[in-house]
């Protein structure tokens, strides 16, 4: 799976955070204003240009930016080490958005993290793995991830939303030290506003054979990137930093698109973090 974001939409990304005008970037970059747009646009190099300049100005680090550019992308995940999670990509109008189904292998209760596009695949998952939707977990209100949840409420109308979305009609109000018990296994949430009001990250642990905490970022990270800051780039940064790259380093992360990835390969690649 190709990276959520290419070269272009980082360093655009970037020039927003640090509110640097395309002007005094492309002057950095030693590039024109147009190559630059080029650049933002398609994420194609256009010939040699000043990548490490460009970097240090909107505060991305130079190396890592540099790796994306030359390839970088996480290693491939073997989901057999967790079993019982599942990946579900639907896409509509061009956009691909993921939702995971995580269930217990005893009881079969399954929760669902956000419904992406459409219930169809979801429902086949349930059915042909004989499970019992118990929860569906929203990261953030946006339309792509919660466009089938009408449909799904309507196939299971027992399953129990949560959200962090004040004014939503959720069954369950995200709130400080809420735990949800789905058979042995235990989730968590953590506030990751910045990208949307209600951004949340959902921890699932106490997984069997000790495999790694999953942590359901929303739009909140990418592999390699971060999401756009539609309510705050400050804070959305803050809050990766504090609550998802505080995780283990083995802590698998599942973002809203684009390829799965863990806390350790975004903290030696993710070229928005300096550390």
């Amino acid at each position: 799976m190709n990276l959520e974001d290419h070269l272009g939409d980082i360093i655009r990304k970037a020039r927003s955070m640090s509110q640097t005008s395309p002007a005094v970037a492309a002057r950095a970059a030693e590039l024109s204003e147009t190559e630059l747009a080029t650049l933002e646009e398609s994420g194609k190099v256009p010939g040699k240009f000043n990548l490490a300049a460009l970097a240090e100005l909107v505060g991305l680090h130079p190396g890592k930016l540099e790796a994306l550019a030359c390839g970088w992308r996480p290693a491939s995940k073997d989901l057999s080490v967790w079993r019982e999670l599942r990946c579900l990509t639907t896409a509509a109008g061009g956009m691909a958005v993921n939702c995971y189904v995580v269930w217990d292998e005893v009881s079969r209760e399954a929760a669902l993290f956000d419904t992406g596009w459409e219930a169809q695949p979801i429902a086949e998952l349930v059915a042909g793995n004989q499970l019992q939707l118990r929860h569906i977990f929203i990261t953030h209100s946006h339309e792509d991830h919660v466009a089938a949840l009408g449909e799904l409420r309507r196939l299971y109308p027992k399953v129990r939303l949560h959200s962090g979305a004040r004014n939503a009609p959720v069954d369950q109000r995200n709130r400080a030290n809420d735990f949800i018990h789905l058979g042995s296994l235990r989730i968590t949430h953590r506030e990751t506003p910045g990208h949307a009001e209600d951004g949340t990250t959902y921890i699932v642990g106490n997984w069997p054979d000790d495999a790694p905490h999953v942590a359901l970022v929303g739009d909140a990270l990418f592999a390699g990137s971060l999401g756009r800051g539609n309510q705050s780039w400050d804070l959305a940064h803050q809050r990766v930093r504090e609550q998802i790259l505080s995780l283990p380093p083995e802590t698998l992360l599942c973002p809203g698109h684009g390829p799965l990835t863990t806390v350790a390969e975004e903290t030696a690649h993710n070229p928005f973090f300096l550390i």
